[in-house]
């Protein structure tokens, strides 16, 4: 029999208690959203899997430098996503000097399998998407993907992102409409 699953609520607990027994829960409760987030503020597969893996790498290096006090009172999505969304800056900047594919890989939207045609045209709607979203100026693309592909609250994406709640919304808000208006305005 596997052993219990921990919640998010109580792994700071568990963390503070037993880093090496309680950080495999860390990973499988956060990571498909820190991966969906990458891949969304990156673009690319790979680029989100390695930003994933490093993420918690260091998340876990970090963990064995902190007292138990301070796990303890951790907000941990929010922590998470402040080394993922660094990480992915820095992905960002490195790929700005060595540009590669302008169009990079589909972004990951799970779909109930879909038939051959219907998977044509989601993939051809993803590449669309993902064109529009990466023409966003970052602070509005970083905000709108945490907020809705990686589904972090306002208040986790503020603390995430080290800027206060007002910006957050605002850049959400401002993001979404500069999205709504340039697919609306493709031919």
């Amino acid at each position: 029999m596997p052993p219990p699953r921990i919640g998010i609520e109580a792994l700071p607990a568990a963390l503070a208690a037993d880093r090496r027994a309680a950080f495999p829960h860390l990973v499988r409760v956060l990571q498909d959203g820190v991966y969906s987030g990458a891949l969304g503020l990156l673009g690319n597969r790979a680029d989100a899997e390695e930003i994933t893996q490093e993420a918690f790498v260091r998340a876990f290096r970090a963990l064995g430098t902190y007292p138990p006090e301070r796990i303890a009172a951790l907000h941990l999505r929010e922590w998470v996503w402040t080394i993922a969304a660094n990480l992915c800056r820095n992905q960002a900047r490195r790929r700005r000097r060595r540009p590669e594919d302008p169009l990079p890989e589909a972004y990951a939207f799970a779909d109930p399998t879909p038939g051959p045609e219907q998977q044509a045209l989601d993939s051809a709607d993803r590449r669309r998407l993902r064109a529009h979203l990466m023409r966003l100026p970052r602070p509005a693309r970083e905000a709108v993907v945490l907020r809705h592909l990686a589904g972090l609250s306002y208040q986790e994406i503020a603390a995430a992102l080290g800027q206060p709640l007002g910006t957050v919304k605002s850049e959400v808000h401002r993001g979404l409409e500069r999205l709504r208006r340039s697919l609306e305005e493709e031919p």
